[in-house]
C-alpha cells in the first residue's frame, strides 16, 4: 500500500516536472543551442569563404544555388552519404569516440549562455558560469590527444601533441583574463564579493542609471541598455588577450599550428573522413561560437539593448514580453556573428606563426601581461578606495590606464614578432653572406682577367 502510495507520488511529481514552465524553458533552451550550432556551423563555413574571397578579391562560391549560397548545403549532404574509412591498425575505439569528446562539450558549454531574458537555463543565475565554460573548453584537449594517438599515424600524432600543447598554454592566460571581469563585478557588487554567474555578469552591466527615467521613450531606449557600462570600455586589454587566446583555443589561423598543410597534411584530422571529420569541423566552428558568445556575456552586456529591458519587464503583456525576448536574441546573434566575422577577418589577414613564437607568445607576453593587470587593477582600487573615491571614477581611471596598457602591449607585440623572425632568421642570412664573401674573390679575378 505504502508502495503504491510512494510510486503514486513520484509519478505526480514527474508529471508536474514535465508540465512546468522551467522544464518548458529548458526544452525550448536546449532545441534552440542545437539548432543555433549546427545551423551557425553551416552559415559561417559559407560566411568565411564569401568573406574570404571578398577579402582577398575573389568572387567564393558562385555556381550552387542562387550567388552560392546552396553550396555548404551540397557540402553537408555529401559528407552524409561519404563512407567512413579508417586505418586498419587504429586504436578503434579511441579513434571513434574522439569526435563525440570534441563536440560534446562545445554544445555543453553553451549552458551558461543566456540567449535573451528567458532563453536559458532555469538555474543558470545559480550557475558557476566562468568555471564550468573553462572545464568544458579543457576536454578538447583530451580528444586532440585521442584523435593524434589513436590514428596509429606520426603526423597525426605530432599534431594532435602540437594541439595539446598549444591548447594547455594558452589556456592560462584565457582564465586569467576571466579574472578581471570576477574582480570589477566584486567592486561594482554592494558586498564587496564578485560573482562567476553569466547572468549577474550581464547584470553588472546593465547599469539602473539612464536619463530620462519615467519617460517611456527614453526608457525603452535605455533601460537595461548602458554601453558606456560594458567591461570592455572598462579592461579592453582583456578582451583583446580572451579574443587571441580564443584563437588559439579553437585552433584557428595565425594558431592553426595542429593542423599545418606544408607540414603535417591535417594534423590529427589526417585518418578522419565523412561525417567523424565533419564532426571535428562542426566543433571547430562551434568553438568559434563559443569564444564569442562568451566575449559578448562577459565584456558586451550580453542581449542587452535598446528596449528589451523595457519589454520584457515583469507585468508586461505576454505578447510584449515575447518581443522583447525575441529582440534580445537578435541583439545577441548580431553581437556573436561580428566577433566571428573578427574570427574570419583574422585568418585572412595574418601569418601562420612558428612553434617557437607561439610559445614564447603564451609564456613571456600573454602571461605577465594579464598576471600584470591583475595586480595593478587591485592596486588601483585600494589606493582610490582608501582615498574615499567612489566605484565610478576607479572604472573611468582603470580604463584609462587599460587603454594605455593597450598599446605598450601593441607595441610589445610588434617589436616581439620582429625580433623573434630575424633570429630565427639569422642563420640563412649569415649563410647567404658567407657564400657571397667566398665568390668575392673569384668575382675579383674574373674582374681582373676581362681587363
Amino acid at each position: 500500500m505504502y508502495t503504491g502510495i510512494i510510486a503514486d507520488n513520484i509519478g505526480n511529481q514527474l508529471i508536474n516536472g514535465i508540465i512546468s514552465w522551467s522544464f518548458l524553458q529548458f526544452l525550448i533552451f536546449f532545441i534552440s543551442v542545437f539548432g543555433f550550432v549546427l545551423t551557425s556551423a553551416v552559415i559561417l563555413i559559407l560566411a568565411e569563404r564569401k568573406v574570404l574571397g571578398w577579402i582577398q578579391d575573389r568572387l567564393g562560391p558562385m555556381h550552387t544555388g542562387p550567388w552560392g549560397l546552396l553550396q555548404t548545403v551540397a557540402d553537408v549532404g555529401k559528407l552524409l552519404i561519404k563512407e567512413d574509412v579508417h586505418a586498419s591498425l587504429a586504436d578503434k575505439s579511441l579513434f571513434l569516440l574522439a569526435p563525440s569528446v570534441f563536440l560534446a562539450p562545445v554544445i555543453g558549454a553553451f549552458a551558461v549562455i543566456a540567449f535573451s531574458p528567458y532563453l536559458q537555463l532555469p538555474g543558470i543565475a545559480l550557475a558557476t558560469g566562468i568555471v564550468y565554460y573553462v572545464a568544458m573548453s579543457s576536454i578538447d584537449i583530451v580528444s586532440v590527444v585521442m584523435s593524434g594517438w589513436s590514428s596509429n599515424n606520426k603526423y597525426s600524432l605530432i599534431g594532435g601533441l602540437r594541439g595539446a600543447a598549444q591548447m594547455i598554454s594558452y589556456e592560462l592566460p584565457l582564465v586569467l583574463s576571466l579574472v578581471g571581469v570576477v574582480m570589477l563585478t566584486s567592486v561594482l557588487s554592494n558586498t564587496g564579493v564578485g560573482t562567476i554567474s553569466t547572468q549577474q555578469i550581464i547584470a553588472y552591466q546593465s547599469s539602473s542609471l539612464w536619463p530620462g527615467k519615467g519617460i517611456p521613450f527614453w526608457d525603452f531606449i535605455f533601460q537595461g541598455f548602458t554601453p558606456w557600462a560594458w567591461f570592455f570600455l572598462v579592461q579592453p586589454l582583456l578582451v583583446i588577450i580572451y579574443y587571441i587566446c580564443g584563437l588559439a583555443e579553437t585552433n584557428r589561423s595565425p594558431f592553426d599550428l595542429p593542423e599545418a598543410e606544408s607540414e603535417l597534411v591535417a594534423g590529427y584530422l589526417t585518418e578522419y573522413s565523412g561525417m567523424r571529420w565533419a564532426m571535428f569541423y562542426l566543433g571547430e566552428y562551434g568553438n568559434m561560437l563559443i569564444v564569442s558568445a562568451i566575449a559578448v556575456t562577459l565584456f558586451m552586456g550580453g542581449w542587452s539593448g535598446p528596449g528589451v529591458a523595457f519589454l520584457s519587464a515583469p507585468g508586461m503583456a505576454f505578447g510584449w514580453q515575447l518581443l522583447g525576448n525575441l529582440l534580445g536574441l537578435a541583439y545577441f546573434i548580431v553581437k556573436v556573428y561580428f566577433l566571428c566575422f573578427i574570427f574570419i577577418w583574422v585568418r585572412s589577414t595574418l601569418p601562420r606563426l612558428r612553434a617557437d613564437q607561439l610559445m614564447q607568445f603564451a609564456w613571456l607576453i600573454l602571461i605577465p601581461v594579464t598576471l600584470g593587470n591583475i595586480v595593478i587593477t587591485a592596486l588601483i582600487f585600494l589606493v582610490l578606495n582608501s582615498l574615499g573615491l567612489s566605484n565610478l571614477f576607479f572604472l573611468i581611471v582603470l580604463g584609462i590606464l587599460n587603454f594605455i596598457m593597450l598599446g605598450g602591449f601593441i607595441f610589445i607585440v610588434s617589436r616581439a614578432t620582429v625580433a623573434t623572425t630575424r633570429h630565427a632568421q639569422a642563420p640563412a642570412i649569415l649563410a647567404q653572406r658567407r657564400a657571397e664573401a667566398a665568390q668575392l674573390p673569384e668575382r675579383a679575378g674574373i674582374a681582373g682577367g676581362q681587363k
